[in-house]
This record gives structure tokens, C-alpha cells and sequence, in this order.
């Protein structure tokens, strides 16, 4: 869980991190700070380390641009990181118990817990349990024995956290999604094809593409386990609301759906439903508006992981200049729904 708030601190160039820790860089032996300037690296080259002193025992030398040797951490982000660091040992600690430990007060912990990681402690905790149930099913534990070494102290908060974060129960997920029951059309549409799937409980992927056989492919590697079949008749209602969306003629979708993804990318997802058919926003304002201006790059992240286009209209944010940005069915289909929108709006 450290590793991805490091590494979303390089992605922001968050200087409030600097002196906590340090990046490193494999492919070129530099480690800097992580309000650093320079290019973004490869996350598969990237390694954490606590002290330049330790990246330095590891062979990595300083980053002429950043000086990193000279950054003292910031007091309250390193509270902040303390505070993590006790809820990964023990995630049933209190607020109180967290507070008292790192010496700040719990409204003020709360405060800044939430400005730095993006999330309140108890949601963190609630992340890491689930993080650590996955690791132990994913290793061959028990499903009981992972609940309990997890945090989890009952299997009715197991099921409804890891259902409602998951998509599946435990049990499947321990199988790799073995299990599960997708069903999918798929429609032409004046941006392609369109492939709309859903599980028993809402709708799980709405995809663009060009060739059948590659929607299909892509459908198949994203659940690879579960029980894939074409449904023309079951998913006729969300595919016909969809398309009339496409059209101009629905500038609603309230559909339901079944998705994994973390708080903070749910709390994206939330605020991009919000946007008015028409309108758009930038990455900049969806970050203000989660109450933390430096997400920026967490922001333009959860856009880019979001599997369901136009359900959680993602099209719809744009650089700060008004640009439009990159988009995961492609560019050209992103202006010609934002196009299409402004004239219907």
C-alpha cells in the first residue's frame, strides 16, 4: 500500500513527500526527490528508499537536477506516513490510538490524512484488509484463515467489503474469478463497434472498438475464468439506453453496475457521473473538487482505468486549457462524443 502512495507522490511531483522518501531509478542508477522535474519513469523501473544514504548503499547516485541530499521531511507528512505505517501492522487501531501515537490531535490526523493520501484513515484500513486478504488467498490460504489473519472479524464483513470492492465473493476470487457469469452484446454504433457487458449484478464493461474478435479477445483477458457468453436478448435494454445516449437522444445513463476499484477511484468515477451532459471539466477541477489539488495525475489515473465509457463519462474531462486529452478507446472517438454532446446540449 506504501509503494502506491510513493509512487502517486512521484506521479504529482508532490513536494510535500520530499525528505520522507526517495525514488530511485533502475535503468539509470539516479534516485531523486519526489517533487523531482525530471521525466516521468517506467513504474517497473522504480524503487523506494527511506534515506539517500540507503539508495546510495544500493548504487544509485544523486539527481544533479533535484539535489535530493538536501531535503529534510516535512513534520506532518511524516506523521501521516507513521500513521500508515501503524494501520498496515495493526488495521483495527482506533483514531484515537493513531492520534496519540504520532502526537497530533484526531481532528487535525483526520485533516491531513485525508489531504495527503486522498482517503480518511478508516478507509486506508479498509483498503489494506482487503489488500492483505488477497495477498493470503492469492498464496493459498484458507479462506477463513486469510479473513481473520486480513483484519476481518467476521465473514459477513468480509463478504461486504470484498463483494462490494471486488465484484465477486472470496470464495471465486480465491479461484482467480472461476465462477463468475458474464454476459455481452455487441452493437455497431457511429464510433464502431460497441461491446456491453454485465454480471448478475449491473453492467461490468462497455468497450469501443473496431473488430468483434478483438472486443471479444480484450473481454476474455479482463475475466479470464469466469463463464463468457452472448446474450442479444438479456442486455437489449442497456445496449438499446446506450447507444440512444451515443445518438444525443438519452443524455442520462443510470445504469447499475459491477466494478472493481479502489476508494479513490470510485470517488473519481462518483464526482465524473456528476458532470452535465454538454459540459466538461478539467483533471484539475475533478482534484479540487475531492478536496486535494496536487491528485491531479491520481485524477487523469482512475479516468484512464475506468472500463465502462460513457456510463462513467470520463470523455468528458479535458486538460486545463481546454484540450482534449488522451482517452482509452481513442482520441478521435472522445472529441467526436464530446462534439456530439455540445451540439444535443
Amino acid at each position: 500500500m506504501k509503494a502506491e502512495i510513493y509512487w502517486n507522490a512521484v506521479r504529482q511531483r508532490d513536494e510535500r513527500f520530499n525528505g520522507s522518501f526517495f525514488y530511485a531509478v533502475d535503468s539509470t542508477k539516479i534516485y531523486c526527490k519526489p517533487s523531482c522535474a525530471a521525466r516521468e519513469p517506467k513504474r517497473e523501473n522504480v524503487r523506494f528508499f527511506h534515506s539517500f544514504e540507503r539508495a546510495e548503499s544500493e548504487g544509485f547516485r544523486a539527481c544533479k537536477r533535484c539535489k535530493p541530499r538536501s531535503e529534510r521531511p516535512d513534520e506532518i507528512t511524516e506523521a501521516v506516513i507513521r500513521a500508515c505505517d501503524l494501520i498496515e501492522e495493526a488495521v483495527e487501531m482506533t483514531l484515537a490510538d493513531l492520534a496519540e501515537e504520532v502526537g497530533v490531535s484526531r481532528t487535525h490526523l483526520q485533516k491531513v490524512f485525508k489531504e495527503i493520501i486522498g482517503v480518511s484513515p478508516s478507509k486506508f484500513a479498509e483498503a489494506v484488509r482487503l489488500e492483505k486478504f488477497k495477498e493470503g488467498v492469492r498464496k493459498g490460504s484458507d479462506v477463513v484463515d486469510a479473513m481473520y489473519e486480513a483484519g476481518f472479524g467476521s465473514s459477513s464483513r468480509l463478504y461486504e467489503n470484498v463483494s462490494k470492492k471486488m465484484g465477486m465473493t472470496p470464495a471465486i476470487y480465491k479461484k482467480g474469478g472461476k465462477g463468475m457469469k458474464i454476459e455481452y452484446t455487441i452493437a455497431d454504433c457511429e464510433l464502431g463497434k460497441l461491446l456491453v457487458a454485465r454480471t448478475s449484478k449491473g453492467i461490468c464493461a462497455v468497450n469501443f472498438g473496431d473488430r468483434v474478435k478483438d472486443l471479444e479477445k480484450g473481454l476474455k483477458e479482463e475475466f479470464p475464468l469466469a463463464e463468457i457468453k452472448r446474450n442479444e436478448v438479456g442486455l437489449k435494454q442497456f445496449l438499446k439506453a446506450i447507444l440512444d445516449n451515443i445518438r444525443g437522444s438519452r443524455k442520462t445513463l443510470v445504469l447499475p453496475l459491477d466494478l472493481q476499484a479502489t476508494a479513490f477511484q470510485l470517488k473519481v468515477w462518483e464526482a465524473l457521473r456528476e458532470i452535465p451532459y454538454g459540459e466538461t471539466v478539467s483533471y484539475a477541477e475533478i482534484a479540487k473538487r475531492l478536496g486535494n489539488e496536487k491528485s491531479v495525475r491520481a485524477v487523469a489515473g482512475a479516468c484512464a482505468a475506468n472500463r465502462v465509457a460513457l456510463v462513467i463519462p470520463c470523455h468528458r474531462v479535458v486538460k486545463s486549457n481546454g484540450e482534449t486529452s488522451g482517452y482509452r478507446w481513442g482520441r478521435e472517438r472522445k472529441e467526436r462524443l464530446l462534439a456530439k454532446e455540445r451540439a444535443k446540449g
